[in-house]
């Protein structure tokens, strides 16, 4: 068994269908995650991250190399995975306890077990809601919710299922500064407990930095990995640690980086 839950081996993928020498949206990517393991992706808008998170989750298959996650090639959807972005998308005509719900009406084998597991599920789902601290407002609407109760909610809805692997897209882009830090931390308890696998693709670098064990910088279109940073950050971290020295050196060594890919 291999200590690594994600791998990524010379891949590279293009949207050309019948096209196999590009143009690319990545190239050439070799990319790991350890198990329990959490990377951030950063790089300038159009680099290819959203590619990179189809080919992930399994919705895109890359037009060359190899994706194994979890010692298996990644042929299709996979259903061990939960994904949050930017946008909360919450259906509006459902409270957050059915929002939250909703990945167990469609995933198996929660599907098939819904019926005669539902007060169960459903203690699942409020235990959740109360770790994010929405306890009180399992019956809102999404309207009735700040956007940062709304984030948290999705978030609560892409872990669910209890899945291996947390995808998540800019999740915390459209917050304001306090919220999106009150949301770090919460993010950085749920995977300290459940250690699951997340791969967070942010423009924010402080946030990579902050949340991370490694942060990749992609170059632009077609997307390559051009930078690779461990964060030797000690865990757990709190948000005092956001104003040492240390933690600004690498804020600024990525954003170094970032402002070479630009430049090219």
């Amino acid at each position: 068994m291999s200590a690594s839950f994600i791998q990524f081996k010379d891949v590279s993928h293009t949207y050309d269908k019948g096209a196999i020498n590009g143009p690319f949206a990545i190239e050439d990517i070799n990319f790991e995650v350890k198990k329990g393991g959490f990377v951030a992706i950063v790089g300038p808008s159009g680099c290819g991250k959203s590619t990179f998170m189809k080919l992930t989750t399994g919705l895109q298959h890359p037009t060359r190399g190899e994706i194994i996650i979890n010692d298996q090639p990644v042929t299709g959807p996979l259903s061990i995975s939960g994904m949050a972005f930017q946008a909360p998308t919450l259906l509006p005509w459902r409270t957050t306890l059915e929002n939250v719900m909703l990945p167990l009406e469609i995933v198996e084998p929660f599907r098939s077990q819904m019926r005669s597991k539902k007060e169960e599920f459903r203690d699942r789902a409020i235990r959740l809601i109360e770790s994010v601290g929405l306890k009180g407002y399992e019956d809102k609407l999404p309207y009735q919710l700040s956007g940062g109760m709304q984030q948290r909610a999705s978030i609560c809805r892409a872990l669910i299922h209890e899945p291996q692997m947390l995808l998540l897209d800019e999740p915390f882009g459209a917050l304001d500064a306090f919220t999106r830090e009150e949301l770090w931390n919460i993010l950085r308890d749920l995977h300290a407990a459940q250690g699951f696998n997340v791969v967070l693709v942010t423009h924010d670098l402080r946030e990579a930095t902050y949340l991370a064990d490694e942060v990749y910088v992609m170059s632009r279109r077609p997307g390559k990995i051009v930078h690779r940073r461990e964060i030797d950050l000690p865990r757990p971290r709190d948000l005092e640690v956001t104003y040492t020295e240390a933690f600004t050196s690498i804020v600024h060594e990525l954003r170094t980086h970032i402002g070479k890919v630009r430049e090219a």
